[in-house]
């Protein structure tokens, strides 16, 4: 869930991302409700990036879960350890985060435009929160996420692999509709790249049908390098 570059006015693509994930907040998160024990292999990357930042981190870290929706990925980092907060375009996602997460922090904002100091984060998540960022404004959301971690900071990014995106119109029938951006690997791979990391893991997954899954799940942790703005 993202937002548009400092200084501009709210893009419509934020706007309707926003509507969409109000409109569904409550039947989105019973739905999801088990995801993490149907999908084990997905939330092991994540368990293994955890590390990756704990040792990195070596005195602690803040981390931020961009795009919490309802503080499921927030709950498991804090779980393995981190010091995370959560933040989220949709403030009916965050009540219920803060209902299921009463011990953790979380807020509203965008995820293009953080407030959030410069250098101060030991690592960020985006846990399928960039599928609805067109691609001519992930440049602008990776720069964001760069400028964002301090220097050897680690990023965890989580998307559905392909080249066609998935419409969902009027999910548990609410009058709205989005578009879910698939992107190839390699693509997000080199834009990265361009932002100033080094992708230090690739993983994806062929799609699991029997879970409702209609593309692969692709899955990079990427560092930002030391000496480096």
């Amino acid at each position: 869930m993202t937002s548009t570059p400092s200084g501009s006015a709210e893009a419509e693509f934020v706007i309707s991302t926003r509507t969409f994930y109000d409109a569904i907040a409550e039947d989105y998160a019973d739905h999801f409700a088990g995801e993490r024990s149907a999908k084990p292999r997905d939330w092991t990357v994540m368990a293994g990036f955890a590390e990756l930042v704990s040792r990195g981190a070596g005195d602690g870290g803040q981390v931020a879960d961009l795009g919490c929706g309802p503080g499921r990925s927030t709950a498991f980092l804090a779980g393995q350890g981190l010091d995370v907060f959560g933040l989220d375009l949709s403030e009916p996602m965050l009540a219920i985060a803060r209902r299921e997460n009463p011990g953790l922090r979380f807020r509203q904002g965008s995820m293009l435009d953080l407030d959030i100091p410069d250098g101060t984060l030991a690592a960020a998540v985006s846990w399928y929160s960039s599928i609805h960022t067109p691609v001519d404004q992930l440049p602008h959301l990776f720069a964001e996420f760069h400028r964002i971690l301090a220097p050897d900071g680690y990023l965890l990014l989580a998307f559905q692999a392909g080249d066609r995106p998935l419409t969902l119109d009027q999910p548990f029938g609410h009058p709205v509709t989005l578009d879910f951006e698939r992107r190839r690997p390699e693509l997000m791979a080199e834009l990265l790249e361009a932002a100033g990391f080094v992708l230090r893991s690739r993983t994806v997954r062929e799609a699991e049908e029997e879970l409702g899954e209609s593309s692969a799940q692709a899955f990079l942790i990427a560092r930002k390098l030391a000496g480096t703005l």
